[in-house]
Parts: C-alpha cells; sequence; structure tokens
C-alpha cells in the first residue's frame, strides 16, 4: 500500500534550523533588487502612504456626510485601488476573536493541522495546504495557509473547519456576516461613484445569493534569508473586493507609481482591496493594485484575507455600459470569472516561459 506524504510545510522548514532557504524559494534575480527590511521600510515616511479612510458617515443621515464618505472612498478606489478601512462597524471584540482563532489553529502541531490538509490534485482546494508551484517557474512562497467559504451559510462545508480551537467556527461565522454587510456598503457607494444605481454592483457580481465569501488565512514563518523570498509574489486580487485584517507585523507592499510601497499598520483597520472584477466593471476606473508581502526574520505575521468573488460562470465580466464612451472604448474582452482567472494562469506561465 502506498502512503500519501503531505507535502512539506514552511512552517517545518522554517523551525527547522535551516540557515539557508532551498533554492526554490529564492526570488528570480529581477525581484531582489526590490527586496529590503519590510520593518526599515515600515518607517519610512516619505513618498505616497497607503490612504486611510474613515467610513462611519457611509450610514450617516446627514446627507452631506455620506457624500463627502462616498468622494473619498471613490477616490482611494481610482487612485491606489488599497485603502486602510476604520470606524468600519465590525466590533474590535470580534475582530480579536477571530485573530485569536486563526492563531490558535496554526499554534496547533503539524500533524493536527494536517488532519484538514488540502488536496489539489483531486479538486478539494478547501483546507490547509502551501503553495504548489503552479507557474512554470516552479516559484514556491514562503507561507502555508488556511482557505475556505464563509459566506452564503448554506454554502459552507463545515467538515473541514478547525474544530479546535473552539470559537473558531462561531467567531469566524459571526465575521462572515459582519463583512458581508460591510461588503454591501461599500458596493453601494462604488455604484453611486460611477453614477450607478446604489444596487448596481453588487447586482453585477452575484448580489447576496451568489457573492462568495473564501477566506484565507496566510501564515508567514521567519525566514533566515527574508531578503531573498516572498510571502506571496506580485498579483493582483481577481476578487471584487478583499478585505483583510493582519497580526500587526508590517509585509504588504503596493505597486504605485512605479515603486514599491510598504503598508503601514493601522491599528484596528480593516485593508480593503479592490479585486479585477470591479476594475473590469468600472472599465479601469476603478484599480486593482498589483502588490506582494514580505517576510522577516524576527516575527511570524498572519494575515485574514477574505476574498469576495462573482460566480464563477453565471455572471459574463465586461464593461458596465455606463462606463464606457467613444472617448473610453471598453479595455477587457467579455469574460465569466473562471475565464478571467484561466486567463490570468496563462498569461503568467507564457511569461515565466519566456523568462528562461
Amino acid at each position: 500500500m502506498v502512503t500519501a506524504v503531505a507535502p512539506s510545510r514552511v512552517e517545518s522548514l522554517a523551525s527547522s534550523g535551516i540557515q539557508s532557504i532551498p533554492q526554490e524559494y529564492v526570488r528570480p534575480q529581477e525581484e531582489l533588487t526590490s527586496i529590503g527590511d519590510i520593518f526599515e521600510e515600515e518607517k519610512n515616511e516619505s513618498g505616497p502612504q497607503v490612504p486611510t479612510i474613515d467610513v462611519m458617515d457611509l450610514a450617516s443621515e446627514d446627507p452631506e456626510a455620506r457624500a463627502r464618505c462616498r468622494a473619498a472612498l471613490k477616490r482611494a478606489a481610482e487612485d491606489w485601488g488599497v485603502m486602510h478601512l476604520v470606524n468600519h462597524g465590525i466590533p474590535d471584540n470580534l475582530i480579536n476573536r477571530v485573530k485569536v482563532a486563526g492563531e490558535g489553529f496554526f499554534n496547533l502541531p503539524v500533524e493536527e493541522k494536517e488532519k484538514y490538509a488540502n488536496d489539489h490534485a483531486s479538486g478539494n482546494i478547501q483546507g490547509y495546504g502551501s503553495k504548489l508551484a503552479n507557474n512554470a517557474s516552479g516559484q514556491l512562497e514562503w507561507e502555508d495557509y488556511f482557505f475556505h467559504l464563509i459566506f452564503p451559510e448554506e454554502k459552507r462545508d463545515m467538515k473541514i473547519w478547525p474544530k479546535t480551537p473552539t470559537d473558531y467556527s462561531s467567531a469566524t461565522s459571526e465575521y462572515a456576516k459582519e463583512l458581508r454587510s460591510l461588503a454591501t456598503k461599500v458596493l453601494s457607494a462604488l455604484s453611486l461613484g460611477l453614477g450607478l444605481e446604489e444596487e448596481r454592483l453588487e447586482k453585477e457580481v452575484g448580489g447576496i445569493e451568489e457573492l462568495l465569501l473564501q477566506m484565507k488565512i496566510n501564515y508567514y514563518p521567519k525566514c533566515s534569508q527574508p531578503e531573498l523570498a516572498l510571502g506571496v509574489e506580485a498579483h493582483t486580487d481577481i476578487s471584487a473586493l478583499t478585505f483583510i485584517l493582519h497580526n500587526m507585523v508590517p509585509g504588504l507592499q503596493l505597486f504605485y507609481e512605479g515603486k514599491w510601497v510598504t503598508a503601514k499598520c493601522v491599528p484596528n483597520s480593516i485593508i480593503m482591496h479592490i479585486g479585477d472584477t470591479l476594475e473590469i466593471l468600472s472599465n479601469g476606473k476603478y484599480k486593482s493594485i498589483l502588490h506582494r508581502g514580505l517576510v522577516n526574520k524576527e516575527k511570524v505575521r498572519i494575515s485574514w484575507a477574505v476574498f469576495c468573488e462573482p460566480p464563477k460562470e453565471k455572471i459574463i465580466l465586461q464593461p458596465l455600459p455606463e462606463t464606457v464612451t467613444e472617448a473610453e472604448p471598453p479595455l477587457y474582452p467579455p469574460r465569466t470569472f473562471i475565464q478571467h482567472i484561466q486567463h490570468k494562469l496563462f498569461r503568467k506561465n507564457q511569461e515565466a516561459n519566456g523568462a528562461k
């Protein structure tokens, strides 16, 4: 009988005492020149900073306060495509429970976590995993993760939700509901920002029944050679919106105006990205920004990313007619969400082959 061997986890590699990281984690030479010390990078006060948007007034009774808040959100979506949301209305104690539960899972012994291992070969992508080389260059990222669908409730597979810590399911379920409601508020504001009806963008990405919230808890172990590795390689999100919590260890970088900019750690904020889906629907008016994650020698970094994704095949993503003019023709061809994913993967493989 052949025993299936679990892929080696980055956590096991990191705790084995190695001084040099394996070659498959070393980034190509052209990337290495831009990888610096993330703690030094975060201290840098000069240059552009990721905007912080106070979204408390999205639900204000005062129409002027509401309009100002929407305008700030729209500006950040057009200019950066990423922002720190503060006063977002999700209780601090709930966010803390989500973080404690996620950290608790990753603090379990690797053998325990392996009980929840995913299996890409058989199509089971939910669960505990490490990055597989999904590109021709065979590069790996310095992270392990736990990935699962958290909303709508009826589409969840509770079998793969961790039983330990015991609060994991309860905290994550509650957070999913709160986040879903925040997504509606943001999509409404961004709809109005494009001159559309308030419900339009939400409808275009699947509405309450079809928009999927997928959570990926990223676990970036300490790295003995952080100047050679990346936790997550440069990419744009395919989602409509992505909401991110983290454990206040810096690591996120955005490619803005030709340079890598490090996001500061803003207490009690949620980082929000505009994804490709909204960039396409808005015909490029809202930006899906290129970003990546750095690692470090001193601290484990954990982030909780929730991707709000349209259904894979039900909706055609293309610039909405109202965003297209003679002077601004459609920038993107019509594709389903799954076709968009395949297109990105195909292009990435072509680039990797060309780079050899």
